[in-house]
């Protein structure tokens, strides 16, 4: 997969996975990145789908409508590539957290579903459910934060909490902070996912 991996200067830092939103690149969310941990080594990832030329990490069928086969494949492989990565650039596999907006929060929050071990934690911003029945994996102490939009004409407020719900009900500890900037991410969300990850990861 066509990435960015760059080395921080805290080795005892987590990686910090970034995934885009369609029509993204992996130089996206570096910045963003940054700015939640200056110290930590970035792995970023740009997505292996085209939809009308804009990478996205599987396909859908519609606006809202996954293609659930693909999603499954691609979570696979996104896996595969993570595990690859950290032999290749020899970093600790244990300590990957996502940030994925959009889309990626949608590949990583797949992650999180089919996984118990695939991520340490995840930053999730205006994700969907990724796929529904399927019992997820025993995520006990996993911390996972989502930022969503009130007013969000993509991922409408029960698609939100209905991930929410199925996360704590795999034992993970979820933070749910809400904006009102529709699907956009906006700084202040950026600002509460940063408290987030120093709370737990620093």
């Amino acid at each position: 997969m066509k990435h960015i991996f760059e080395v921080g200067s805290d080795p005892a830092a987590p990686v910090l996975l970034l995934l885009h939103g369609t029509g993204g690149t992996e130089r996206d969310l570096i910045g963003i990145a940054k700015h939640i941990d200056a110290t930590a080594s970035i792995l970023s990832v740009r997505g292996n789908v085209l939809e009308n030329g804009m990478p996205r990490f599987f396909r859908r069928l519609a606006e809202g409508v996954f293609d659930i086969e693909d999603l499954k494949f691609r979570t696979a492989e996104l896996k595969d590539f993570i595990d690859e990565a950290a032999v290749q650039y020899g970093f600790d596999r244990s300590k990957v957290i996502a940030i994925g907006y959009s889309n990626g929060a949608n590949i990583a929050a797949s992650l999180l579903f089919h996984y118990e071990d695939a991520l340490l934690g995840a930053s999730l911003h205006h994700p969907m459910v990724p796929l529904r029945d399927i019992n997820l994996p025993d995520l006990t102490g996993k911390n996972v934060f989502i930022a969503a939009g009130d007013n969000d004409p993509i991922c409408v407020p029960q698609e939100t909490e209905e991930l929410t719900s199925l996360l704590q009900g795999a034992g993970a500890n979820v933070e749910l902070i809400w904006e009102q900037h529709g699907h956009q991410l906006t700084r202040s969300e950026l600002e509460k996912a940063k408290q987030w990850y120093e709370h737990n990861f620093k």
